[in-house]
């Protein structure tokens, strides 16, 4: 038996991937621990994952759009969502959650810390006391740190040419100069833990001896093969525990599920725009607003129902067509059921996602700020068109064949002494 310890923050989507190997290790006969914010502690229990809060890190009690501390939908450019994410997540509080995770790993004793990619201060923890590393990524890699790979943010699809290859190094490097603005922060926090400082702010994820990609290799743009120590595992993807029972609309209409981010990104408008366009149409809505959107802020048609949560893997078996801002999970889930999507990315790794989506001709792309009777449109044509079901269909198996086969706690099995 050896023993693992996870850390991880409250970012939406990488939570409940991370829960589910670290559940998938326990049915194995291994000790796991997960060291995360307080509002995940219900997610753990429901998968009976044993669970320590952060206490001197930052930390979230709640899911609503209040208990939010990272706020990017509030930054204007590219280059303020980074430093938010220094300040608040990598960076500026490496310390406080190198000292978290000091002390989880003086009480549960872990042969290997497994951490959430963004998460430079338990790395550091892991670095001090000698302790095997791994990061857990749950989604196509974010950093500007994979050779081969397009640069994250702006969906661009893989280089053809020389041309677009220079590209793609020169806005990764870009990228990469962005992030050094943490490093000041990260290299206090290594001085305190009695290590010696760093060049490059990417250098402290050299430690990890494994980077899992909790992806699938079929939807993935990554170059082939990975560098190491680079690895696909399959994706790990669930209704969360917060999700409530809901029976599909009746009728014999189309079904149209609308889901986009369980984190706030002022989405109020994309979604009465879409509301507003499911209303002109022959179809069945259900939207979900998710944990930091009361669904009464929306008037809704007879046709379209609003709700906070409904499980997902159930109204897949059943809809038509998945209308969402591109999220990791919210793109997989409704591929692996053979259901075409309408994308409106917002951010983050959603046009990089609604990228791959596209480019495979599973489904098509608007901006978030696209009107009701564009949204409309683009529904007609996905509902209408068998070609985007039957590529939805071909890219879903191959995506279930790598769920078949994901093996994140055998891999990190290979790390324990």
């Amino acid at each position: 038996m050896a023993r693992f310890l996870f850390t991880t923050w409250e970012g939406g989507g990488h939570v409940q991937p991370m829960l589910l190997v670290a559940r998938d290790l326990a049915a194995r006969g291994h000790a796991v621990l997960v060291l995360s914010d307080p509002c995940n502690a219900p997610d753990a229990a429901a998968l009976d994952v044993p669970f320590r809060a952060w206490t001197t890190a930052p930390f979230q009690t709640g899911k609503s759009r209040d208990d939010d501390r990272l706020k990017d939908h509030e930054a204007d450019n590219p280059l303020a969502v980074i430093q938010r994410l220094l300040d608040r997540v990598m960076a500026g509080p490496a310390l406080a959650y190198a000292h978290d995770t000091l002390a989880a790993i003086d009480a549960f004793a872990p042969d290997v810390v497994v951490s959430q990619e963004l998460l430079l201060g338990p790395m550091a923890a892991a670095e001090a006391r000698g302790l095997s590393l791994a990061l857990l990524a749950a989604n196509i890699w974010s950093l500007p740190t994979m050779p081969g790979a397009p640069p994250f943010g702006a969906g661009m699809l893989p280089a053809a040419n020389d041309e677009e290859r220079g590209m793609h190094a020169m806005v990764g490097q870009m990228s990469r100069t962005f992030f050094q603005a943490g490093l000041p922060d990260l290299n206090a926090a290594r001085a305190a833990l009695g290590l010696a400082p760093l060049e490059d702010l990417f250098a402290q994820l050299d430690g990890a001896r494994a980077i899992l990609l909790a992806t699938s290799k079929a939807f993935d743009f990554a170059p082939e093969p990975l560098p190491a120590p680079f690895a696909h595992v399959g994706p790990y993807l669930a209704d969360p525990a917060w999700v409530q029972p809901l029976a599909p609309p009746p009728d014999d209409a189309p079904l149209v599920v609308v889901s986009f981010s369980s984190l706030y990104q002022a989405q109020e408008p994309v979604l009465r725009a879409i509301i507003a366009a499911l209303g002109q149409l022959p179809v069945r809505g259900v939207v979900t607003t998710g944990p930091t959107i009361d669904p009464a802020e929306f008037e809704a048609p007879a046709n379209v129902a609003v709700v906070r949560s409904a499980p997902h893997g159930a109204l897949l078996e059943d809809a038509a067509l998945f209308v969402t801002h591109a999220g990791h999970g919210s793109a997989l889930r409704p591929l692996m059921a053979g259901v075409p999507l309408l994308c409106l990315p917002m951010g983050r790794d959603q046009n990089d996602n609604a990228a791959r989506i596209v480019h495979r001709g599973a489904g098509l792309t608007l901006p978030a700020d696209a009107d009701s009777d564009a949204i409309a449109a683009a529904v007609r044509c996905l509902l209408d068109e068998p070609a985007f079901r039957t590529a939805a269909q071909t890219l879903g198996a191959a995506i279930r064949a790598d769920e078949a086969a994901r093996d994140a706690a055998a891999v990190l099995e290979g790390l324990a002494p």
